[in-house]
């Protein structure tokens, strides 16, 4: 295993936009605002080396972060609370910070080990470690740090998570490498609208000085990256869905589903292969966790709203546009019951989380605005994020596709489960799982879990 320390930084500097934003200022929506209590998003990508020296990426890589910045202003404003309680993202062209490291004593394959843990190295190779977003009154809401190794390069971004969910930051992080690759024209704008139901009137309160992350971020953990191949996904949904076919069921009811535009009628019942994975995680966590089978256990999934509402939003909104959805049950009743139990636990949840569910959620959240309660509270909680669509290998930056996608410390605890695709693609899933030592253990042994799992 590489050595946990040892990332020397070489310089930092301020990257400004190369252009004035247009745009004053954005207020800080429903969704935004109660991730003002959660670290900054920490994601990135590991390369073989560029074919060019690594003041040349540095110097290229500069230039491409200030066209970006140009299309993405947010990214470059700073908070600010008005006297009203309202915050805002003011566009004021401040900058984001770009961080130049180096690492030489690692190698990429050490720092990729077949069946092992993640590498500590990761934690270091982001800037803003364990900052939470209400920081962006007075620090940078976006920074990259690029730390060289022995033969590659790790790029890592770190977002403010109250001005980017996940399906922004990769929009974001695409276009960085896309600009650096050369092109003149990027693929796609985000849209900084913000008359959306998010925008609200409700003022979240924040506490005096500040809010604090509600998890505790001292305790031991483990973590792992486990993949899974299509084939293995494949087997799994077959097992969930009782080896069905669904399409006469669907048949049956299609009419009755003729007003909804989001999801197929086969898709209404149909269980799908994240479903099916994340109901077999859940099943073995929570057996190895040795819980009392009276003890609630919750699955806590967060999902894009932007295609469920209706008018859809557009699909590169930019800012949170997320909802999580808690599913419940007992531990004796998840382990008593096959697969598929859970799985149409989670299936049905995330099939009627349609655009009156979120509506009824901003409702919910305005009648008493809150900060997001992130935590493993019980001992007995599963939280997914990320998400196997996010298009985290689209980032060439010019020299060939990415090795590897890995995060930094951010926001993780014992339950924490982020889904990447596997580079392979074609339906592959790589999850990275922290968990207690012991639970990680006790999956490791979890024959049911680890049929699936593929050592790449």
């Amino acid at each position: 295993m590489p050595s946990s320390s040892s990332v020397t930084v070489t310089s930092k500097c301020t990257v400004y936009p190369n252009q004035k934003s247009t745009i004053k200022s954005l207020k800080l929506s429903v969704s935004d605002l109660p991730m003002l209590s959660c670290h900054y998003i920490q994601k990135g990508v590991l390369f073989n080396s560029p074919p060019y020296s690594i003041n040349d990426l540095v110097n290229s890589l500069k230039q491409s972060l200030s066209v970006a910045l140009t299309h993405f202003p947010a990214l470059a404003g700073r908070f600010e609370t008005d006297s009203d309680g309202y915050v805002h993202i003011v566009c004021n062209d401040a900058g984001a910070d770009f961080i130049q490291a180096k690492a030489k004593h690692l190698s990429v394959d050490g720092v990729l080990p077949p069946n092992c843990d993640v590498p500590h190295c990761f934690k270091e190779f982001f800037t803003f470690d364990q900052t939470i977003s209400y920081s962006g009154h007075d620090k940078p809401l976006a920074a990259v740090q690029v730390t060289e190794l022995a033969d590659g390069v790790f790029i890592g971004c770190t977002v403010n998570h109250s001005v980017t969910d996940g399906t922004s930051l990769w929009h974001f992080f695409n276009t960085f490498a896309e600009i650096n690759k050369g092109a003149m024209k990027i693929t796609k704008s985000p849209d900084f609208s913000r008359d959306t139901v998010f925008n609200s009137s409700a003022v979240l309160k924040v506490p005096e000085g500040g809010p604090k992350i509600t998890f505790s971020g001292n305790e031991p953990l483990r973590e792992r990256i486990f993949h899974f191949t299509r084939e293995s996904i494949l087997k799994l949904k077959s097992r969930a869905n009782n080896n069905s076919s669904f399409s006469q069921i669907a048949e049956i009811y299609g009419k009755s589903l003729k007003d909804n535009r989001n999801l197929t009628p086969r898709s209404r019942f149909e269980i799908s292969s994240f479903q099916s994975l994340s109901a077999q995680l859940w099943r073995s966590v929570t057996r190895v966790r040795n819980l009392d089978p009276s003890k609630p256990t919750t699955f806590r999934m967060a999902v894009n709203c932007r295609h469920r509402l209706e008018p859809k939003l557009d699909s590169h909104y930019f800012g949170n546009a997320i909802q999580s959805i808690p599913t419940i049950t007992t531990v004796g009743d998840l382990l008593s019951h096959d697969l598929r139990w859970g799985a149409d636990l989670l299936h049905n949840n995330v099939v009627a989380h349609e655009s009156d569910t979120v509506r009824r959620g901003v409702e919910d959240w305005e009648s008493a605005p809150r900060l997001f309660p992130l935590g493993n509270f019980d001992g007995a909680s599963i939280t997914m994020g990320s998400s196997p669509r996010f298009p985290m290998y689209n980032n060439d930056f010019g020299w060939g596709l990415p090795l590897a996608v890995r995060s930094g410390r951010a926001n993780k605890f014992d339950g924490k489960i982020s889904a990447f695709p596997g580079r392979e693609g074609n339906g592959s899933v790589d999850l990275e799982v922290v968990l207690a030592p012991e639970t990680m253990a006790g999956l490791e042994l979890d024959g049911e879990f680890m049929q699936y799992v593929t050592v790449v």
